[in-house]
């Protein structure tokens, strides 16, 4: 099992950045696929990106493509996202997840372990 922590949210202006990070529990981490979600509320669990166990093959969102970046560190049990040039759509609460798998995935029901979330805030 894997418990996971994210923290680096916050209230940025648009145009900003801002970096997520994702802090996995256990000894394991490097045998976990990776990803990042995010909510508005009242709408669906969106999609952002996903990387696999040793950070070779990663997945972006059209919608985030070129402005975020997704990365992991197995010796420090952690997963980052480094979003560039943000827009006040880009506001939510963002998720990292983690699957007990090698590859990449992109649906959230793929996943079995969720972080508590983070809240990013992009005013215009």
């Amino acid at each position: 099992q894997v418990q996971l922590v994210e923290s680096g949210g916050g209230l940025v202006q648009a145009g900003g950045s801002l970096r997520l990070s994702c802090a996995a529990s256990g000894r394991t981490f490097s045998s976990y696929g990776m990803g990042w979600f995010r909510q508005v509320s009242g709408k669906e669990r969106e999609f952002v990106a996903s990387i696999n166990w040793i950070g070779s093959s990663t997945v972006y969102a059209d919608s985030v493509k070129g402005r975020f970046t997704i990365s992991r560190d197995n010796a420090k049990n952690t997963m980052f996202l480094q979003m560039n040039s943000l827009k006040p759509e880009d506001t939510a609460v963002y998720y990292c997840a983690g699957v007990r798998a090698l590859r990449t995935y992109t649906k959230d029901y793929e996943y079995g372990y969720w972080g508590q979330g983070t809240r990013v805030t992009v005013s215009s």
